[in-house]
Parts: structure tokens; sequence; C-alpha cells
């Protein structure tokens, strides 16, 4: 596989999964509460993760041995302001100062996303993303970390995954604060992207470019041909796909969702569209599977029922669909994005793997990641601006809900002893160039 040189090779990760919350002065997020009331497998939760926290300079290594050109970090909200609102604490903003420091002297590129998801206790109790008044911290937040880091910054991304921001905590209850309520979804599902936008002018406001924002994307296929299926199929596109990169792009929800979003949507948000909708200068595509849907029969929005499909699957149940990773970044470069430049931000596999001989055998992962690579490369030739791919992750994490269960690393990590031992799949990117 050839890699064209002027296209980027990084690694990614996010702060709650990694750092260890135990380590440093970091306030409490809505991920240790949910995580205490026994949202994650065994109530395991981010107290000491992969000890990033002590670990940095060793982590930092292992992504230039890996001959990555650049890392993809989070910062955690709590460690740089406890509850959200406070001054920003020097003791946190020093640990990333010297962070993108060290991956700079090893000549890798620092790509900061400000929220990965933890956010402070104190701002979740006063109604989190149902409350816009979160958004409006969220925009100071950025401020205060753009202030310290941003002259260092190959990029910056301010919200991840929105659609698990929003959603999948929300409505399907699966993430942190674990609701199951369409009102408060509806809430999430606008306030998050009125965050982006407020954070993003505050970035502007300060001098920053390369802006952007991180999307998950997941495709969605009809079990059958009949009309009701493919109905599922397309209002689970709308939800999980077309209403942020709408919003982002053209300053509309669309309308198949809108329909049953807008009874519970905050007052005034029409006002906020145009923030939502400012020009960015890239953005990122997160990819990892499909999903097959059937209609459910309650007549109900949002209709579908999941089906296992057919394909082979990661160690989640997820299939392994390399096509829809092309699919998705043509589809945004025609129908939403056009030259602005895309990069592929989260790409992997889950695997159970398991240290032998020094070493972890991870094959199946290896054709995962140039099957994927080569879909990527392929959207590529045909025209789209990508500019660059980061694999996740590197190190076996905290797997959210699934706690340490799982397994997505290039770099196995013993959880007793903190060992970090390389697999395959380090050695596939390590040798791509």
């Amino acid at each position: 596989m050839k890699i064209p040189q002027d296209f980027v090779l990084g690694v990614a990760t996010a702060a709650y999964q990694i750092e260890g919350t135990r380590f440093g002065d970091v306030g409490p997020s809505h991920w240790d509460s949910f995580a205490a009331q026994g949202g994650t497998i065994g109530r395991q939760n981010g107290d000491v993760a992969c000890a990033h926290y002590e670990k940095w300079l060793e982590d930092l290594d292992l992504i230039a041995h890996g001959n990555f050109d650049a890392y993809r970090f989070s910062v955690a909200w709590p460690r740089i302001q406890r509850d959200g609102r406070e001054a920003p604490r020097a003791e946190g903003l020093d640990f990333y100062d010297q962070l993108v420091d060290g991956a700079l002297a090893r000549g890798i590129e620092p790509h900061c996303t400000l929220y990965h998801w933890d956010l402070p206790q104190a701002l979740a109790d006063k109604g989190g993303w149902e409350n816009q008044d979160t958004a409006k911290y969220f925009a100071d937040y950025c401020a205060h970390v753009s202030d310290r880091l941003g002259d260092r910054l190959a990029s910056v991304a301010t919200v991840n995954e929105p659609w698990c921001v929003a959603w999948l905590s929300h409505f399907l209850g699966h993430h942190a604060p674990g609701k199951r309520d369409l009102s408060a979804a509806a809430k999430a599902m606008h306030n998050i992207l009125y965050a982006h936008g407020l954070g993003a002018a505050a970035l502007r406001d300060l001098g920053r470019k390369d802006i952007g924002i991180v999307l998950n994307m997941e495709y969605a296929a009809p079990a059958t041909d009949r009309e009701a299926d493919r109905h599922a199929a397309a209002i689970f596109d709308g939800i999980y796909n077309r209403w942020f990169i709408e919003a982002l792009t053209k300053g509309a929800y669309p309308s198949d969702i809108l329909e049953h979003l807008e009874p519970h949507m905050p007052v005034g948000w029409q006002d906020q569209m145009q923030t939502i909708a400012q020009p960015l200068d890239w953005m990122g595509l997160n990819y990892y599977t499909r999903s097959i849907h059937a209609d459910d029969g309650t007549g109900i929005f949002p209709f579908g029922q999941t089906q296992i499909g057919p394909l082979p699957k990661t160690s989640m149940g997820w299939e392994v669909y390399p096509e829809g990773l092309q699919y998705f970044l043509e589809r945004m470069h025609r129908d939403y994005t056009g030259n602005l430049p895309l990069y592929v931000t989260e790409n992997g596999m889950a695997l159970h793997d398991k240290v032998a001989d020094g070493g972890v055998d991870d094959a199946q992962r290896v054709g995962y990641f140039r099957d994927h690579l080569a879909a990527a490369l392929a959207a590529r030739d045909a025209g789209v601006p990508l500019k660059g791919y980061f694999a996740w992750s590197l190190l076996d994490n905290f797997e959210w809900a699934f706690g340490y269960s799982e397994r997505f690393g290039l770099v196995h990590v013993d959880y007793d002893t903190q060992t970090r031992t390389p697999k395959e799949s380090f050695r596939f990117f390590q040798n791509l160039r």
C-alpha cells in the first residue's frame, strides 16, 4: 500500500479514556457519576485508565516510534475547570502545555479535541446538555484552552461525535448521563451543536485557524426492500448522519427528523442556526461500521429496530464494512462540504487481544486497517479533499460503557502493571512509510 507523502497518518486518544482522573487536580465528570451508578461494566471507571497523566512521555515516544505524523488528543474539561465555570487551573493547562511541546519536539503534529464527553459534574447537575448555559460555559472553556495552547496546535476540534453526546446518551441511555427521554435528546441534539458554534466563534475571535468538528457516521442499510424497512433506515440515517452535517453545512435540520424533535427543541433555536453553520476550516469523520434496520411495527418515532447483519464482526459485534468509509467521504464531499478539507479522525476495531510470546498477533485488525485505508485513499483518488487518517486508538483504554473489556489499541495495555506492548497492527503502521 502506497501512502501519499502529503497525507497525514496519525493516531488518536481521548482524555477520560487514558489519563486517569486519580492523577492531578481534576474535577468530577458525569462519566464518574454514570459509572458509579452502574452505567459501565462492573462499575469500571476512568480513575486510573492507562495512567497517561504520568506516562505521557512514554506514550509520545510510542507515537514517534510508530512513525506517525500526528497525534489527536483531547483536553479534559474538568482538568481545566473543575466545575466548568471557574478560572482555568494552571496545573491542568500545564499538563497539556508540556504534552503539546513534547509532541512537537518529536516531530508530531498536535491535533486537539476540546470536548470528548467528560462534562463537569457541576454542569451536569444544572441540566448538562439540556441547558443552553452549558453551551455558553463551553465557549469560555474553549477560549481558555486556546489562549494557552492555540499557537502550537495543528488543528482544533470543538466537539467529538455530537450524536453520541446527544442521542446515544439522552435517548438510548448507553452513555452518560444515561437518559432515555425524547425531549432531553432533542434539546441535547441542538444544544451540542450550539456549543460547537459558540466555541468556534470564541476560537475565531482569538485569531485561531484550523477550526473544525468531528462527526461520527454509520451506514444504515434496510433489512429488506420493503418500504417500511427503507423508511426505518432513512430515519436512522437522518438522526445519526444528516441531522448534524445538514445543520453545520446548510443551516437547517432535515425535515423528516425535525417534525418529531421540534416540539421539544429549546425556545429560539431557529435564531441560533447561523451560529451553528458558521464556516469551518476542516471536518472530521469517525467511521467504524454499518447497521441493518427494520421497521419495528410500532408506528412510533424512530420506527426502527436494528438487526444482526451477515458480515464479519468485531468483538463488539460491529460489522466490518470498509465500503461505508468511502461512501461517506464521497457523500460528504458531494452533498455537503464541497472543497472543505476532510480527515478520517477515527477508525478502528475492537478485539479481545492477549499478549503471547512477548507480542500481540492481531492480524484481523491489520486487515481491517488495510481495507479501510484503501477505501479512504480510493475516495481521495476520486477527488475527495481528504488530508489524513487517524487510527483509533494508540492504546487499549477505558471503552466507556464497556469498561476495560474491549480493546481498540495498537498498543496492548496491561491494566495491572501499565506495561505497554505494541501489537502487529502497530508494526503495520510503523512500516507504511
